[in-house]
C-alpha cells in the first residue's frame, strides 16, 4: 500500500511528466535545455585544453562547468526520483553515465587533491562527453513517434549530424587524454622535474649527449619514445582535425597516433567512419528519390516497431498508464503471451 501510494503521489506531481512522458511539453522543453548544456559543456571542455584560453578565461570555464553540472545534477536527481525502479535506473547505462559525468566537478569542489592529479580523475571528465548520445536518443524517439507533418528525412539528417558530432567529440577527447596527456605541459614539467632529481642524485657521465638531460615522454605500453615532431594531439580541437580526416578517410596523414592505445582508438574511429558513411548514403539516397523522382517514404522504409515504441504509443493514447507500461516492459515474451490469452 505504501509503495502504491508513493507511485500515485509521484505520478500526480507536476514534475512527473518532465521526466517520464515524452509527449508532454515539459519533457520536450527539459530535453532541449539539457541538450543545449550538453553541447555547451562539450565545446567548452574542448576549448579548455587550448592555451592561452585555458589560463586567460579560466573563471569563465569554471562558471560554465558549474552551471552545466547543476543542470545535469537536476536531470539526474529528477530521473532517479521519478524512475519506476530507482535501483534499475541507478545501475543502468544512462544512470551511470549521468552520475559519473557530474562526479569530477564535485570532487574538485571538495578539494580532493589526492584524486585531482591522477589519470583516473582526468578520464572521468571524458565520460561527460558521452551525454551527447542522449541527443541522438531523443532524436530517435522523435522518429519512432512519427509525428504527423514531420519530415522523416529531416529527422534522419538530424540523427546523423548528432551521431557525427558524438563520434568526433568522443574520439578526439579520448585521443587527447590517451596520447596527448603523455606530452601535455603538466606531464612534461612533472617528467622533467623527476629527471632533474634523478640526475642530481646520480649525475650523468661527462660524455653524455645533451638530450640525455631532457625529459622524453614514452608510450607506457611499448616503451617507445615520443619525439617532439610527433606530438600532434596538444588539445582536443587539434585532435578534432585528426578525427575528421580519419572519419572521411581522406588520408592526409599529417597527424597520426604512435602509441598502442592511440592506434587502437584510431582503428575504432575508422570503423565508425565507415558506419557513418553508410548511414549518410542511405539518407542521401532516400532524399534523391524524393526530390528527383517524387517518391514518398512508406511504412516499409521505417524500422519495425519495438516493444518500447509500442508501449509509448499505448501510453500516448491512454490505453495504459506509465506505471503499467513499465511493468509490461519488464515482462518476458512468454508472460505477455500468457496474459494476452486471457484478454
Amino acid at each position: 500500500m505504501n509503495t502504491l501510494s508513493n507511485d500515485q503521489a509521484q505520478s500526480q506531481s507536476f514534475l512527473y511528466p518532465v521526466f517520464n512522458e515524452p509527449n508532454s511539453k515539459g519533457f520536450k522543453l527539459w530535453v532541449s535545455i539539457i541538450n543545449f548544456w550538453i553541447f555547451v559543456s562539450c565545446i567548452f571542455l574542448a576549448l579548455e585544453t587550448v592555451e592561452p584560453y585555458s589560463t586567460v578565461y579560466s573563471q569563465m570555464f569554471g562558471f560554465v562547468e558549474i552551471t552545466a553540472v547543476l543542470f545535469f545534477t537536476a536531470d539526474y536527481l529528477g530521473h532517479m526520483y521519478y524512475a519506476p525502479n530507482r535501483l534499475k535506473y541507478f545501475f543502468s547505462f544512462w544512470g551511470l553515465v549521468d552520475l559519473i559525468s557530474i562526479l569530477p566537478t564535485y570532487l574538485t569542489i571538495m578539494n580532493l587533491t589526492a584524486l585531482q592529479g591522477t589519470k583516473v580523475f582526468r578520464v572521468l571528465r571524458v565520460v561527460r562527453v558521452l551525454r551527447v548520445l542522449k541527443m541522438a536518443r531523443a532524436a530517435l524517439q522523435a522518429l519512432e513517434q512519427k509525428v504527423e507533418g514531420r519530415n522523416p528525412i529531416v529527422t534522419n539528417l538530424k540523427i546523423y549530424f548528432i551521431a557525427l558530432f558524438s563520434v568526433i567529440m568522443i574520439s578526439s577527447t579520448l585521443m587527447y587524454y590517451v596520447e596527448g596527456s603523455l606530452y601535455s605541459p603538466h606531464a612534461l614539467e612533472h617528467g622533467q622535474a623527476a629527471l632533474d632529481a634523478a640526475i642530481q642524485a646520480n649525475p650523468l657521465p661527462a660524455d653524455a649527449p645533451p638530450e640525455a638531460s631532457k625529459f622524453m615522454p614514452t608510450d607506457p605500453i611499448s616503451g617507445n619514445p615520443i619525439p617532439e615532431d610527433k606530438r600532434f594531439y596538444t588539445s582536443i580541437p587539434a585532435a578534432m582535425w585528426w578525427c575528421i580526416v580519419t572519419l572521411t578517410t581522406t588520408g592526409y596523414g599529417d597527424m597520426f597516433p604512435i602509441t598502442v592505445w592511440g592506434r587502437i582508438l584510431a582503428g575504432a574511429t575508422m570503423l565508425l567512419g565507415l558506419v557513418l558513411f553508410g548511414i549518410l548514403l542511405n539518407i542521401v539516397g532516400k532524399t534523391i528519390m524524393v526530390l528527383l523522382f517524387g517518391e514518398h517514404i512508406t511504412e516499409n522504409d521505417v524500422a519495425p516497431a519495438t516493444r518500447e515504441s509500442i508501449l509509448r504509443m499505448m501510453v500516448k493514447r491512454e490505453w495504459v498508464s506509465e506505471h503499467r507500461a513499465y511493468e509490461i516492459e519488464m515482462m518476458s515474451e512468454e508472460e505477455i503471451k500468457e496474459r494476452c490469452k486471457h484478454l
